[in-house]
C-alpha cells in the first residue's frame, strides 16, 4: 500500500505497525477541539506538527462535533495544512462518520490519503457511490465486515460481505485491491454464549480465505478483542493472544492491534495452559470454555512483581538453557549470574553460552521486536540481562582468549552526539536495540568533534558511523562530518538521527555532500533493519541506491516548492505584525524585579508538575496520560515502565540522586521594530542587553498576521512601560554519578530510565517556575489556580518561549538570557560550543506576559531578513545563514537565484 503527503509512505509486508497521530481530532483532544472552536487555526496547527516531530508518520483528522459546521473547518484546516510543508509531508486520514465532512476533507489534498471508513450498512450503491468518489481523490480505504443486517459474526457473514465488497470495488469500479483493508471483526471467545464459541477460528479461517481469494487485500484485527471476558487475569489472556497471534500470522493477518503487556512467546506457553486455550480458539470441547474458566481461577491473583506468572518453581526447574532463554524475554535479572555460571560448566568455552542459548534468546527478542511484538521498555531489560550475562563471562573468555576469541557479531556500528551537542537518550536507545541484534556498537558519547569520529572509525575498522543530534546546530555538524568524509575518500554508510533531523533535510543539506550511501532512520526501530540492508553484500547496493533516488526526488520536490512558495519582503511582513491595541492595564508592573536565585529546588514539588506524555514517547508508547494506560497496544507496557519510574523517582528523592536548580529575572523592556530593549532600572535610560527576534515572512491568508515575539512586548514609542522576564532550570546535577554506577552494573534500562526522568524534572521545573512567576514573582496572575493538566495544556496566561525553538530559532540568543542573569554561576548550567545546555536536563528561556501571546513558528525566512539580522546582531551575515541554516527560504550558495 502506498500513501502519500508531500513525501511517500509506503506500507510493505513487513510493515507492521505505522503510527497515527489522532490529536487532531476534536473527539480525542479537547485542547484541538478548543482552538478549533476559537478558530485558533495557527496553534491548532502546531499541535499537528508536533504529532509530526514525535513521530506520527499519518495524522488522523476528524472534525465530528455538534457545535461545529464540521465541513466548513474540515476544509478550512485541510487548506491550511497543505500550506505547511512540514505538516503536509506525511499522510492523512480523513476520519469522519459523515460523509459529506470526509469529501469536504479529501477535496483539500495533495498525495494519497486514507478513508477511515467506508461499509455496506448503507446498501450497495451509497457505498460504491463514495468508493468511486475515493478511488477518484486517489485514496485508500478501511472496509469494515459490516453490511445492511449488521456485523458480521460468523466465518460465513465475514467471507459473505468481505468478497461481495471487494468485487463490488475491484470488479465493477476498478478499485486498486492493493488499496482495501479488511477488518473481518476479531470478536471476544469464552463468553459463556454458544454462539460466541466460533468467533476466533471463524475469524481465523476468514483471513485465511481472504488472503488465498481476494489478491492484494489486507487485513487487519484487534487482537486484545479475543480475550474480554478473561480481563484482570493477565496469564491467560497473554496466553489467548499468544496462541491466537501465532495462528492469526499463519493465516495471512498483515496489521492488529496487539497487547504489549499480554503478548506472550507462542513456544513458552505452559503446555497445560495452551491446551486449554487452544480448546477455546478452536471450539473442540463442549467444556472447553468451563475448563479455561476453572484453571483461570485458580492463577488469577498469581501475578509476580515482574508482571511474569507466579509458576517461579516451574521454570527454574527448566534446563538452563530455557532458563536463560526465559529470562532474556521476561527481563528478569535475579538469577541470571547462577544460571549463566551454570551453563559455563556446561559447555566447552564460556564463548559458547554467548553464541548458544543468549543470542538464541536475544534473536527471539530482535525478532519480536522487528515484528511488534515486543516493545521499547522490554527491549532494554532483555538488554539488561544479556550484558549482566555477558559481564559474567567476560572474564573467563578472556582467558580462553589464546584458544577462541571469535565472537562473530554481524557487524560493527559507530554511534556519538556531535560536537556542541549533549542529548543522547536516542542515541542510547539505539546503541541497545543494536545490541540486542547481535551488532558491536562503539558509543562515543557526546559533544564528539568530527575528527575524533572518523579517526576511531578507521582505527576500529567499523561498518558504519551514526550521528544524533537534538538542537539546530546540531545539523550542521552533520554536514561538515559529510563533508570531511568526503575529503577523506570514505565510502562507509552514514546514519543520520536525533530530534531535529528529518528525511528532508538529511536530503538538501548532508546526502550531497558524500559519496557514500547516507540514510536518515527516524526512530530506534528503524535502526536494525537500515543496518541490516546496509551490511548485507546482496542488499546493500541496490538499498544504497534506492535511498539516493529517492532523497534526488525529494530535493527536486523541495527545490520546486521553495521557488514556487511566496514570500513578503521584511517591510510588508513588519507592516502585517500582530495586531494589538496597547492598553495600560494589558500591561502588569512586577511585584519584584531584578534576579532572583532561587538555589535548590524541592524535587519533591516539582514530582507532581511532570507531564508524563513525553515520557512514555521517548520509549517509543506513543499515547497521551493517563488514557496511554488503557490503551489496547501499549497500556499494560505503559504501567510497568511508570510503577518502575515512581519507584526511581522515590529514590531520586530520598536519596538525592539528583539536584534541581533554578533562577529567573524580570527587567523593564520595550519593543523597538524586532528587537527588545532590556534596561538597568525603571528609569529606562540605560540598556542592559537587547534580545534580537525574527519574524515570519511566508505569505499569509488574510487575516493572519506575520509574527514576532517582539510583537508581545509594548512598543517603545508608545510611551508605555513594559517588562520581560528571562529563566534557567536544571535537574541533572549530579547525574553522571548514578549514570556510572548504572553502566558499571550493565543496566541500560535504568541508565535511560534516569535521564527521561532527570528531563521531565528539568521541564516540570519550568513549568513551577514559570507558575511562580505569574502567581508571586511577577504576580499578574495571583488568583490563578490551575490543576497540573491544565497547566500543561497551558491554559494560563503568557507564554515562555526558548531561543532555538520554532518561535525563536536562533540559538546565538541564548548567551544573552545566560548573560543577563549570570546563569553559571548561580545554577551550574554550561553551554556548549554549539550553544547546548550541559547538563542537558535543562531548560532556559523567557517569560512574556501579554493576554495576546501565543505560541507560533517562524518558519521559513528570506535573504533580506537574514540580511538585517546580521546587521541588527553586527555578524558576518555568513554566520548567521549558518546558524539559520534550516529556517532559510533560499540556498545560500544561489542567493540572486532565490531571492
Amino acid at each position: 500500500m502506498r500513501l502519500s503527503g508531500l513525501e511517500p509512505l509506503i506500507i510493505r509486508p513487513e510493515t507492521n505497525f505505522v503510527n497515527i497521530g489522532e490529536r487532531t481530532n476534536v473527539t480525542g483532544s479537547k485542547k484541538f477541539a478548543r482552538l478549533i472552536r476559537e478558530e485558533n487555526y495557527e496553534e491548532a496547527l502546531s499541535v499537528a506538527r508536533d504529532q509530526i516531530e514525535n513521530g506520527a508518520q499519518i495524522i488522523d483528522v476528524n472534525m465530528d462535533e455538534g457545535m461545529l459546521d464540521s465541513e466548513k473547518v474540515m476544509t478550512t484546516f485541510m487548506n491550511l495544512i497543505m500550506a505547511e510543508p512540514d505538516i503536509a509531508k506525511v499522510p492523512i486520514m480523513v476520519d469522519s462518520s459523515k460523509w459529506t465532512v470526509i469529501e469536504a476533507g479529501l477535496k483539500c489534498l495533495q498525495g494519497k490519503a486514507i478513508v477511515n471508513s467506508l461499509s455496506l450498512k448503507e446498501g450497495e450503491d451509497a457505498f460504491l457511490d463514495k468508493a468511486r468518489k475515493v478511488r477518484d481523490y486517489g485514496a485508500a480505504i478501511v472496509v469494515m465486515a459490516f453490511d445492511e443486517n449488521g456485523q458480521a459474526d460468523s466465518y460465513e457473514r465475514r467471507i459473505e460481505i468481505c468478497e461481495r465488497t471487494y468485487r463490488l470495488l475491484v470488479d465493477q469500479i476498478n478499485f486498486p485491491p492493493q488499496d482495501i483493508v479488511f477488518d473481518p471483526n476479531i470478536l471476544t471467545v469464552a463468553t459463556g454464549m454458544e454462539e460466541h464459541n466460533n468467533y476466533a477460528i471463524d475469524y481465523l479461517r476468514a483471513t485465511k480465505w481472504i488472503k488465498e481469494n481476494l489478491p492484494l487485500a489486507k487485513v487487519s484485527g484487534g487482537v486484545s478483542n479475543v480475550s474480554f471476558s478473561f480481563r484482570g487475569n493477565n496469564p491467560v489472556r497473554e496466553a489467548i493472544h499468544a496462541s491466537f497471534l501465532y495462528h492469526a500470522v499463519e493465516a495471512g493477518m498483515d496489521m492488529g492491534i496487539v497487547n504489549a503487556g499480554q503478548l506472550e512467546v507462542y513456544d513458552e506457553i505452559p503446555k497445560d495452559l495452551l491446551e486449554l486455550v487452544e480448546d477455546v480458539l478452536f471450539n473442540r470441547r463442549e467444556d472447553a470454555t468451563e475448563r479455561l474458566v476453572d484453571f483461570a481461577d485458580s492463577i488469577k491473583d498469581n501475578q509476580s512483581a515482574d508482571g511474569d506468572s507466579q509458576q517461579i518453581e516451574e521454570w527454574r526447574s527448566w534446563a538452563v538453557n530455557k532458563r536463560l532463554e526465559h529470562a532474556l524475554l521476561k527481563g528478569i535479572v535475579s538469577h541470571i549470574e547462577e544460571d549463566t555460571e551454570e551453563a559455563r560448566k556446561k559447555h566447552d568455552y564460556a564463548l559458547d553460552v554467548i553464541e548458544g542459548p543468549l543470542m538464541d534468546g536475544m534473536n527471539i527478542v530482535g525478532d519480536l521486536f522487528g515484528e511488534g511484538k515486543m516493545f521499547l521498555p522490554q527491549v532494554v531489560k532483555s538488554a539488561r540481562v544479556m550484558k549482566k550475562a555477558v559481564a559474567w563471562l567476560i572474564p573467563y573468555i578472556e582467558e580462553e582468549k589464546k584458544k577462541q576469541n571469535d565472537t562473530r557479531p554481524k557487524g560493527k556500528v559507530l554511534l556519538a552526539t556531535v560536537k556542541g551537542d549533549v542529548h543522547d537518550i536516542g542515541k542510547n536507545i539505539v546503541s541497545v536495540v543494536l545490541g540486542c541484534n547481535n551488532y558491536e556498537v562503539i558509543d562515543l558519547g557526546v559533544m564528539v568533534p568530527s575528527q575524533k569520529i572518523l579517526d576511531t572509525a578507521h582505527e576500529e575498522n567499523v561498518d558504519i558511523v551514526g550521528v544524533s543530534g537534538l538542537i539546530t546546530p546540531s545539523l550542521d555538524e552533520m554536514a561538515n562530518l559529510a563533508i570531511e568524509m568526503e575529503t577523506r575518500g570514505m565510502d562507509l554508510p552514514l546514519l543520520i538521527g536525533g530530534a531535529t533531523t528529518s528525511r528532508i533535510h538529511t536530503a538538501v543539506k548532508i546526502a550531497p555532500q558524500y559519496s557514500g550511501p547516507v540514510v536518515h532512520v527516524l526512530d530506534a526501530s528503524k535502526s536494525v533493519p537500515v543496518v541490516s540492508k546496509l551490511l548485507s553484500d546482496a542488499n546493500r547496493e541496490a538499498f544504497a541506491t534506492e535511498v539516493k533516488e529517492e532523497y534526488q526526488k525529494v530535493r527536486n520536490r523541495h527545490t520546486k516548492r521553495s521557488q514556487s512558495k511566496n514570500y513578503l519582503s521584511l517591510e510588508d511582513a513588519r507592516e502585517n505584525s500582530t495586531p494589538i491595541t496597547w492598553r495600560e492595564e494589558d500591561i502588569s508592573k512586577p511585584a519584584n524585579t531584578g534576579i532572583i536565585s532561587l538555589g535548590q529546588l524541592d524535587l519533591q514539588t516539582l514530582r507532581s508538575y511532570i507531564d508524563w506524555t513525553p515520557f512514555f514517547i521517548t520509549w517509543q508508547l506513543t499515547g497521551k496520560y493517563p488514557a496511554i494506560f488503557n490503551d489496547e497496544k501499549y497500556g499494560e507496557q505503559a504501567r510497568k515502565l511508570y510503577e518502575d519510574a515512581q519507584i526511581m523517582l522515590d529514590s531520586i528523592i530520598s536519596e538525592k540522586w539528583l539536584e534541581a536548580r533554578g533562577i529567573c529575572s524580570i527587567f523593564p523592556a520595550n519593543s523597538v521594530g524586532d528587537d527588545i530593549e532590556v534596561y538597568e532600572n525603571e528609569s529606562r535610560t540605560e540598556v542592559r542587553s537587547v534580545l534580537r527576534m525574527l519574524r515570519q515572512q511566508s505569505q499569509k491568508r488574510k487575516g493572519q498576521p506575520n509574527r514576532s515575539l517582539a510583537d508581545y512586548i509594548t512598543p517603545k514609542k508608545s510611551g508605555l512601560p513594559d517588562y520581560i522576564g528571562c529563566f534557567a532550570v536544571t535537574a541533572g546535577i549530579g547525574i553522571e554519578n548514578q549514570l556510572a554506577r548504572f553502566e558499571k552494573e550493565h543496566d541500560d534500562y535504568n541508565g535511560i530510565l534516569l535521564k527521561a526522568l532527570a528531563d521531565r524534572l528539568a521541564e516540570a521545573a519550568a513549568e513551577w517556575l514559570h507558575k511562580k512567576v505569574r502567581t508571586e514573582i511577577w504576580g499578574y496572575a495571583p488568583e490563578e489556580n490551575f490543576s497540573n493538566e491544565n497547566l500543561i495544556r497551558e491554559k494560563y496566561r503568557g507564554i515562555r518561549p526558548a531561543p532555538g525553538y520554532p518561535a525563536n530559532p536562533d540559538h546565538t540568543e541564548k548567551p544573552e538570557i545566560f548573560e543577563l542573569m549570570n546563569v553559571e554561576k548561580h545554577t551550574g548550567i554550561s553551554l556548549t560550543e554549539s550553544f547546548a545546555m550541559y547538563p542537558a536536563a535543562s531548560v532556559s528561556g523567557l517569560y512574556i506576559a501579554h493576554p495576546d501571546a501565543q505560541y507560533f513558528s517562524v518558519g521559513n525566512i528570506a535573504e533580506d531578513q537574514v540580511i538585517d539580522y546580521a546587521r541588527r546582531k553586527n555578524m558576518p551575515i555568513e554566520e548567521i545563514e549558518k546558524w539559520l541554516s534550516p529556517n532559510l527560504s533560499y540556498d545560500p550558495m544561489k542567493k540572486t537565484e532565490q531571492v
